[in-house]
């Protein structure tokens, strides 16, 4: 399944050309934020500047995939076409490598069947391939750690050893550094193994204090560096204020406003090199608070929008048939999922709850901010198991035989 997905992904990223990105606003597109940091780095200049022009130190994005653009950038060019076409093979694997803990979920859960079909329909299906040869950026590494913690969280249920503890920190540490917004998931998944392990009396908590304690050392390095730089406590990103903000304003509507991002808009690129990114961050997150404080029940309208779009498809500016059909399958897909959680539900799977959590809280932060397409995909390796779950849950049943007296019985006029 792996080599075929792997396959599948290149022969598409070179004969697709998708690995040559325009040359506008020098590159841009190539890694937006993530590849202005990476050239930063590669340049000698630390990670800084996520924008066209210098303007300092930046916290804007998690450091490990921009570390990793910038090692491809100083071995192939910064924003080479050999560098491009390095970085989607990269992204390539990891998602082809997606395909591991899918079949395992599925078949450790649901049965070998459901393993099986869920694997390569990730392995084949145009959705799981579009992200990893498309965009130069964290989506397909952020889902390949997220689905192998799922399913170490499944086996740490029952296979309760300290290395299994180690390694889920270690999985979450890299969550961490390449998108904070997962770990939302985290305490939950964590308190779920805890008490399904403590029903078993399995429970070993000083395990589960050893975990927690690697998954600070791994990412306190990089908040000591924001501290130090910015002499403020950090969580690993400090843009969540710029986040905010383009999602509520005046004239919100549930997306987001690229118009009014530094990238975009020269006015607020003035603003953030000269207020300095933590303080700009700081005055835009107030921004928006006060809008949403001003405006309670637009804010609850919009809320309810997003979480509409997240589940249903983002609008395009032009509905054209290519949009109509891709709102009809996000549409469908979320549905699928729901009635698979359902069926999960009602046969006690053991790892039920496990799939409530994280479909209550991976997508929240998107509720009060802004959606987009990519937000959803770490989650979709977990949702595909649900629907492939439903399909096999909707089979029909083999007709029970009959039991063999009635098969083997005499009609009453041949005895006579």
């Amino acid at each position: 399944m792996f080599l075929v997905a792997l396959a599948l992904r290149l022969l598409v990223l070179t004969i697709g050309h998708s690995y040559r990105f325009p040359s506008i606003k020098d590159h841009f597109s190539f890694g937006w934020e993530t590849g202005r940091l990476a050239r930063s780095i590669a340049s000698g200049n630390g990670f800084s500047s996520p924008f066209d022009a210098p303007s300092g130190p930046s916290a804007w994005v998690a450091p490990l995939y921009p570390y990793f653009l910038a090692g491809i950038f100083k071995l192939f060019g910064i924003y080479s076409t050999a560098s491009a076409w390095i970085a989607l093979a990269v992204n390539c694997f990891f998602s082809a490598l997606t395909c591991i803990p899918i079949f395992f979920i599925g078949k450790e859960l649901f049965g070998q069947k459901v393993g099986k079909w869920s694997a390569w329909i990730w392995a084949l299906a145009p959705f799981s391939i579009y992200w990893a040869i498309r965009f130069a950026w964290e989506t397909s590494l952020a889902t390949m750690l997220f689905a192998f913690a799922f399913l170490l969280a499944v086996r740490m249920e029952e296979q309760n050893r300290l290395s299994r503890w180690l390694w889920f920190a270690f999985v979450w540490g890299l969550i961490a550094l390449s998108n904070p917004s997962l770990l939302t998931f985290l305490p939950f998944a964590g308190i779920w193994v805890l008490y399904r392990q403590q029903r078993k009396g399995t429970m070993k908590f000083r395990w589960a204090l050893y975990s927690g304690l690697l998954f600070c050392a791994m990412i306190a390095p990089w908040m000591v560096r924001d501290y130090l730089t910015f002499h403020k406590v950090i969580l690993i990103r400090g843009n969540f204020g710029v986040e905010l903000r383009m999602g509520n304003g005046p004239g919100a509507d549930g997306q987001l406003k690229p118009y009014i991002h530094p990238s975009q808009d020269p006015q607020q690129f003035e603003l953030y090199r000269s207020m300095g990114e933590v303080a700009y961050a700081r005055m835009r997150g107030q921004q928006a608070m006060e809008w949403i404080e001003q405006n309670p029940a637009r804010f609850a309208e919009i809320s309810l929008v997003r979480f509409y779009y997240y589940w249903c498809g983002t609008p395009r500016a032009v509905p054209d048939a290519e949009a109509i059909g891709r709102y009809m399958l996000v549409t469908l897909s979320s549905l699928l999922t729901f009635l698979g959680l359902g069926f999960a539900l009602r046969r006690h799977n053991r790892a039920a709850f496990l799939f409530v959590w994280m479909l209550l809280t991976v997508p929240t932060i998107y509720y009060f901010t802004y959606t987009h397409p990519r937000y959803r995909h770490p989650i979709e390796p977990e949702m595909l198991v649900l629907m492939v779950y439903l399909f096999t849950q909707l089979e029909p049943k083999p007709r029970k035989e009959k039991n063999l007296a009635s098969r083997l019985s005499v009609p009453e006029h041949k005895l006579s």
